[in-house]
This record gives C-alpha cells, structure tokens and sequence, in this order.
C-alpha cells in the first residue's frame, strides 16, 4: 500500500469490505459475504466501507453511514441493496432517501438529521481516507490489516475475494 494505515488496537486482525449500493457485483455478492461474516473468528474484526469514488457514490456513502447512525444496517442494508436492483429504484439524493425511509416506515425526521449530520459527515470523509489508503479501485474489493487488498478474480466470481482474504488471514496469523 501506498501509506501506512492506522489501525484500531483491538487486538484482532481487520477486514474491510468496499462495496457500493450501485454496483450489482456487490449486491450478488451480499448473500455469499454473509454467509462469511456469520462464520467469522474471534480474532476477526470486519466492518463495511461505502466507496466514494465520484459525487453520486458519496450520496450512496451517506445513506450506509445514515443507517449506520440509527443503529439500522442490520435491518436496512439487504432493503437498500434490493431497491436499488430489484425496485431499480437508486436512492441518488436526499429526496430520494426521504422517500425510501418512508416507504420503510421509518421516522423521516431521524433520517434526515442523521444524513446531515456530522458524524455521517465525518465517517464519509474517513471512508474517502480509506478508500485512497488502499488505493480502492473496483468493488468488491477487501482491505486487510493495513497491509493488504484482496479483488475476486473474474474468472472465478466474486466470492473469491474471500478464499485469497481467508488466505491472507491465515498468512497475517502466522506472522507473515
């Protein structure tokens, strides 16, 4: 990698999925990254990053980092991802997202604070930090301790980001 990354000292190894709500690789890879992360170890910890490689992918930044606010990602992540693929109905603005949150059933007014708030404003340009860190060039793509990144390779599907991360993992564990 190009810099150094600060890491979290939390003691366990950090996997960062880059994704993007528009990208349909990402949303067929939803179900097999799940599968994973149910199957994570302990000495594991993953988080997601929205890329944010243009103004209109900072808006979709801003809507993981909306749910992340309210505590909603578990409930709200697959919902976005469908909407965008399934409804073929992306959420490229504000008003957009105003929508959406309704159809939902969530509390409109909660959403709009938490979309323009500062955290959600910070955590985007810390993703943006990120992203460069590890010079993110295509989704899905992984981030590894710092140190490394992981890309499926075409001919194999998007799941094998995950057997070269798994391998990487097992590599960080022995010292490498």
């Amino acid at each position: 990698l190009a810099r150094p990354i600060a890491l979290a000292r939390t003691g366990k190894i950090e996997v960062i999925e880059f994704f993007w709500y528009g990208c349909p690789h990402c949303y067929a890879f939803e179900p097999t990254i799940e599968a994973w992360i149910a199957k994570l170890p302990a000495d594991v910890n993953f988080r997601r990053v929205p890329v944010g490689f243009d103004a209109l992918k900072e808006v979709h930044q801003r809507i993981f980092y909306t749910w992340e606010a309210l505590g909603l990602v578990d409930a709200m992540h697959m919902k976005t991802f469908m909407h965008f693929h399934v409804q073929h109905r992306p959420i490229n603005s504000l008003g957009d997202m105003v929508l959406f949150a309704q159809e939902s059933g969530l509390d409109v007014a909660k959403v709009r604070q938490a979309w323009d708030s500062f955290g959600v404003q910070t955590k985007v340009r810390q993703a943006k930090q990120l992203e460069d860190d590890y010079d993110i060039e295509r989704m899905p793509e992984m981030g590894i301790q710092g140190r490394f990144t992981a890309t499926a390779q075409p001919s194999a599907g998007p799941a094998s980001v995950l057997v070269t991360t798994d391998w990487l993992l097992d590599r960080i564990r022995k010292g490498a």
